[in-house]
Parts: C-alpha cells; structure tokens; sequence
C-alpha cells in the first residue's frame, strides 16, 4: 500500500516497498531546480551539476529525475470533520472564522491578520472541520519547528477523531497519508499539489519570509484549485497590497482572545555593557530581581547564540539559588529544555529568537538584551513582547527592551503595538 499520496522525491529515495505509479519529470530544466526552482551552479568532479539549495532533502543532479505521485486518493468524509472541541469563540474570532470557511468554498486565497494571543488556531478550527468534512486534505505548515510541536497536540485535541500527522527535521519516521499535517515549511518541498487547504503560520517569520524556496515549495504544495491561508501578526507590504486590491482574502483582529490589550514594553537605555567582568548590569540586576520576588518565569533573549554561554555563566552566579538553562537552534536537548520551562521546572530561560514566536509559557515575563542588535526587526520584536500577557486570568506582565541605541526597529516595533491597541 502507498504512503506517497501527493508527495515527491527523487529516485534514489524509492525502494521496493513503494507500490505506486509515479509521474517522472527532469529535476532540472536549464539549469534550474524542478524541486525548489533556483539555479544549480554546484559541479560534482565528474562535472555534473547538481543543486545546493535544497539538497538537505536528497541531493538532485540534473540528469535525475523527479517521482510524483499525482494518484489522487478520496479520504473519508469526517463526522463534524473529526472536531471534538467544545470551546465558544467571542464574536470577533466568530467572524474570522466564517470569512476562512468562505475563502476556502470560493478556493480564494487569505490573509488573517491578527495579533500575538488573538486565538488564530482555534480561528482556524471552523475552516479545517468543513475541508475534513468534504474529504479533503489540509496541511499546517509553520517556519519554526518550536511551533510544530505547540500546534500537533492542540489540534490533536481538537480533533481527537482525526488521524494527524507530524513532520519535522528533528523526527524522523516513515511518511503516510494522512489528511491532515502539521510540519515545517521545509517538509513542503517533500509535496506536490497535495492539499486542498495549504495554512502558513507565522508567514512573516524566519526563514521562511525571504527564502524563494520556502515560497516555491509552499505555492507547489497546494493543489491549483487549493486555497492557501496566511497567518501573521506582522505581514509584509506585499501581502497588505495584495489584500488591499482583493487579490486575496482578509481578516483584521486587533484584539486577544481574552478582550485584553497587548502588554506595551518599557525601554531602558544603557550606557555600560549589560555584563562586564563576571556581573550583570546593575540596572538590569534589578530587573531581573524585581521579576523573581513575584515568581513569575521570565524569558531572557540574547541577540546571538556565541553570548549564550557567558550570559548562562554571569546568570548562574548571580542568582545561584534558582534553576536557570539556555537554549538555542542547534541546541540537542532544545525541545526537553523548552518543555521543563513550559512545566515551570525553570525558573529563568536564556534564549536566542527561536522562541520569539508561536509559544506560550503561563504568566511569562519578558527581557530582550541588546534589543538593539540588528538580529531584532520590528516583526520579532512584536512577535516577543506578544508572549507576555496571554492568559486570560493574567493579562499584564513586563516586556522590556534593553538597549544602547533607540533603533528605528525599536522605534515601529513600539509604535504597531501602541496602534493595536487602540
């Protein structure tokens, strides 16, 4: 039987057990990538060309061929689209929610504009029940692999009849077809013109915002007759424009879930650097201290993953008596650490940007060292002031932006979230 329903691979990666009819097409034309369509400038001693971008998913040189499964399989039709939830939306996410659904009967693409803590997964449940229903398929997919592991146990909860299915580079298991995915943008390329409802979350965030092969992979994903929804806090001028010409759908929410406001951060200027000589800035000490005495876990962000270590060190030091880690991309036990915060088994963690977004930690507070760093646009500094505050019995919290310079990142950052508020 096949696990290969809309997917695509290169001939290497097909075997005996796969029992299915595949359309064969070069991998590459002139010169440029069937699978991620950018240019293959990369020669292999034998002087074929093959091509770098994408080859962390199975190299692709170009005398290959590309396999794909266009075999279309009826899945069955979902009692109530396999939705066992039982939660009520306010009256705003109400009308997002029927826009989508609406969208995705007209097979039109949208834009839902929402922000941090505005509820966007439950948003989403009425449109993904009515595709699950008629039998269709639908694929999550978000940049970060963080989010991943968020979203998979909340819609499995959600839908508790459906079967999901999970993909990521950190887990590895044999591919199946099940209709309905939560993965990485990167999984995209694995598919073409598989689903019916093709959802981008965090379309705004690395890497996926300015990498044409995330883009490519996600346009070829969908089916022609698809629908694919974009999902951001933060969007970009280019989705505005095409939202505003009604190119595409669009839903604005400027409130959370909860009816609050989102938390508007304190800036702190800093003369001297905010550690020197084994200490932490007084200023900043303070900060910290004042956080710890209402007991609250506080998220500190480290522009870049070299500082980590020494910040770790100066953390570990000053507050000795409290349980501190640090994690980052490349961190092995990234996920075990993420979850010992989430469970409160931390009471302070050090992080790069991979946890700027798409996360929830109850009650958390917030401190960005170096806010100023170029590695913060305005989008991520949104994104983080937007894990403060979310729980509806715990609104409020601190967000603060350390820095040296007033950039003009702090500046719109500042200014988009006062506009939300409005």
């Amino acid at each position: 039987m096949s696990k290969m329903y809309g997917r695509q691979c290169v001939g290497s990666q097909i075997n005996d057990n796969i029992n299915v009819e595949f359309e064969k097409v070069p991998a590459m034309k002139n010169g440029i990538c069937q699978r991620c369509n950018q240019a293959s400038q990369a020669f292999l001693p034998n002087k074929e060309r093959y091509c770098r971008n994408c080859i962390g998913l199975g190299r692709i040189c170009e005398n290959d061929y590309l396999y794909r499964n266009q075999n279309s399989k009826k899945y069955d039709s979902l009692p109530n689209g396999g939705l066992t939830w039982r939660g009520k939306l306010t009256e705003a996410q109400e009308k997002v929610s029927r826009e989508l659904i609406q969208s995705f009967v007209d097979k039109k693409d949208h834009l839902v504009h929402a922000v941090t803590g505005a509820g966007k997964t439950e948003m989403l449940f009425g449109v993904i029940k009515e595709c699950l229903k008629q039998g269709k398929r639908v694929a999550i997919a978000t940049p970060r692999i963080d989010v991943v592991d968020e979203l998979y146990p909340r819609f499995c909860e959600a839908f508790a009849c459906a079967e999901i299915g999970k993909y990521h580079g950190r887990e590895f298991h044999e591919p199946d077809d099940e209709q309905f995915i939560i993965c990485t943008t990167h999984q995209l390329l694995k598919f073409y013109r598989a689903f019916d409802l093709l959802v981008i979350d965090e379309v705004d965030s690395f890497p996926f915002h300015e990498d044409p092969v995330l883009h490519f992979g996600a346009q070829q994903a969908a089916k022609v007759s698809g629908s694919r929804f974009y999902l951001t806090a933060t969007p970009d001028e280019n989705l505005l424009k095409r939202a505003k010409s009604h190119k595409i759908g669009y839903s604005l929410l400027n409130r959370r879930f909860h009816g609050g406001l989102l938390p508007v951060p304190k800036n702190q200027f800093y003369l001297r650097p905010f550690i020197s000589k084994n200490k932490l800035h007084p200023k900043l000490k303070a900060q910290v201290e004042k956080i710890i005495k209402t007991k609250k876990p506080l998220l500190v962000f480290i522009p870049r993953v070299a500082q980590l270590p020494a910040y770790h060190q100066i953390f570990k030091k000053n507050f000795s008596d409290l349980k501190i880690d640090s994690v980052h991309a490349a961190d092995k036990k990234r996920q075990e650490k993420v979850l010992r915060f989430r469970n409160q088994e931390l009471d302070i963690l050090l992080t790069t940007t991979i946890l700027e977004r798409g996360v929830t930690f109850k009650s958390v507070q917030v401190i960005v060292v170096a806010a100023d760093d170029g590695i913060y646009n305005t989008p991520s500094l949104v994104q983080i002031a937007g894990r403060v505050g979310r729980n509806k019995n715990d609104r409020s919290g601190l967000v603060l932006f350390c820095y040296h310079r007033y950039t003009k990142s702090l500046r719109e950052a500042n200014y988009q979230i006062r506009k939300m508020n409005r």
